[in-house]
């Protein structure tokens, strides 16, 4: 019979147990993840996780010089567009005119909205320079429109309806009005059939929708953000949960591109 002092002296002498075989077994799924990191590092954003911060896109800052140059600008090239216009001795040249038009200012009026960019919102601002004071939505959507070139009475525009603002450019029979659409289908539908600068009201709101290239940007002072933004689809909060909805689309409309290329006045609607 064995003694407990012969079971001490027999575990004692017991020989070590193997462990060769695990260590190259774990060493090999340590590279096999630190390579796997390594690979995805961009798109599991590895390197801001190790340093505990992303990259954040800084707020815009708004830029009246800019503004001021782009006004200039463009109603240089009004005049000229006139000047041509007044010349045209044909149909297709008249059409030559409106279409240069309507391109100039799908180009240059997004530009002025975004030297606004950054610019805070108030529901009573009635700023009339990027980086001064403060603006709201009317105010934002009346001044982007005098400073381009319509002759509108800003401060009286500002304080109408969001309907009655677009009244002011396109008439009822070309807007679109709809109500409790869901909204990826009618963003699908400003996609397809709104291209080019269009005003849209909201429940209470007004701002720009512009469609280029396919993509549908929300231009307006307000929002979460309480700025003048420049939002994408995905972001366009305020479109998105409004249940009324008024579009107009005045960059492809011939009857206003006349207007605002002879300089003519765009009374109020009542």
């Amino acid at each position: 019979m064995k003694t407990n002092e012969h079971r001490n002296e027999e575990s004692e002498q017991a020989p070590p147990k193997k462990r060769g075989f695990f260590l190259p077994v774990f060493m090999l799924c340590l590279i096999a993840v630190a390579v796997t990191l390594y690979v995805k590092r961009d798109e599991w954003k590895i390197d801001e996780i190790i340093t505990g911060s992303s990259e954040v896109e800084a707020t815009p800052t708004p830029d009246p010089i800019k503004y001021e140059v782009l006004k200039k600008q463009l109603a240089d090239e009004r005049l000229l567009l006139r000047k041509r216009y007044l010349a045209a001795k044909t149909t297709q040249e008249q059409d030559a005119v409106i279409s240069d038009t309507s391109a100039l200012l799908e180009h240059t009026m997004p530009e002025l909205m975004r030297c606004w960019l950054g610019h805070p919102w108030d529901f009573n601002g009635t700023a009339t320079v990027p980086g001064e004071g403060k603006i709201a939505c009317g105010y934002f959507v009346s001044t982007i429109m005098r400073d381009t070139g319509f002759g509108v009475k800003r401060i009286k525009l500002a304080q109408q309806p969001s309907q009655r603002i677009i009244k002011t450019f396109v008439p009822r029979k070309k807007m679109w009005i709809k109500a409790g659409m869901p909204y990826d289908k009618y963003a699908d539908k400003l996609q397809s059939d709104y291209d080019g600068i269009n005003i849209v009201g909201l429940d209470k709101h007004v701002a720009f929708v512009v469609i280029k290239n396919g993509k549908l940007h929300f231009i307006h002072s307000g929002g979460i953000q309480r700025l003048v933004v420049d939002e994408l689809r995905p972001d366009a909060y305020a479109l998105r949960v409004s249940n009324y909805r008024v579009i107009g689309n005045i960059s492809k409309n011939r009857d206003l591109l006349l207007k605002w290329i002879l300089d003519q006045p765009f009374p109020t609607a009542k």
